[in-house]
């Protein structure tokens, strides 16, 4: 999607609706950061309380250097999922769950899914990222899980793209699902058309079929 016409992002005017973490310090300094690496925060956090999040193309551990600063520098709560063996060590544990880590099984995948649809369900408010890459290397195709949890839960889908030449994040609008995933699959990959990530190699089959 062509970013000419998204505009920087102002944390101050997102939505009341939207879920914050009512930082203080730590926008500020995520702010900095980005500002001194020349990235910036486009397009439009829509004023809607839950949302499942898609952050694409994943092709470098570099994408966490520049994604965990965006979520501080905007102060909106998104929450990612991790696996449970990061949260066995006490410190690490404490600052996985300040920075909006979930645990999760993945022996159990199944549950996951459920899992995820239910916290949905009990919850006001819920902003989930997830990445349906699936791994930083070249993929085939990507995971569905996203979709049939926004399906489930009755959400919409929230397409955010990281592209390198530009330095940007964007929040592009929001997708709705009609249950009919093959039809929708190539309306949500259409959304990263344009897009390129750290490793252009590793970046999965949908996106570079839209390079060509």
């Amino acid at each position: 999607m062509n970013s000419d016409n998204l505009p920087e992002i102002d944390p101050d005017k997102i939505g009341e609706n939207v879920p914050k973490r009512n930082g203080t310090i730590a926008p500020k300094i995520a702010k900095t950061f980005l500002k001194a690496k020349g990235w910036k925060i486009v397009g439009e956090i829509p004023n809607v309380k839950k949302a499942v999040l898609l952050a694409v193309p994943h092709t470098s551990n570099m994408d966490g250097v520049f994604a965990i600063p965006t979520l501080l520098a905007l102060d909106v709560d998104i929450k990612l999922m991790g696996k449970k063996e990061l949260f066995k060590l006490p410190i690490l544990s404490h600052f996985l769950r300040w920075a909006g880590i979930i645990a999760i099984d993945r022996e159990k995948k199944g549950s996951t899914l459920q899992a995820s649809i239910d916290r949905f369900n009990s919850e006001e408010q819920l902003f989930l990222g997830l990445a349906p890459e699936g791994t930083r290397g070249y993929t085939e195709n990507w995971k569905t899980g996203f979709y049939y949890l926004a399906v489930g839960a009755g959400v919409p889908i929230f397409p955010v793209a990281i592209d390198y030449p530009s330095k940007e994040i964007r929040f592009l609008p929001l997708f709705y699902p009609t249950g009919n995933i093959d039809e929708d699959l190539p309306k949500i990959y259409a959304y990263y058309q344009g897009v390129t990530g750290k490793v252009v190699k590793n970046m999965s089959k949908p996106l570079q079929d839209l390079r060509q």
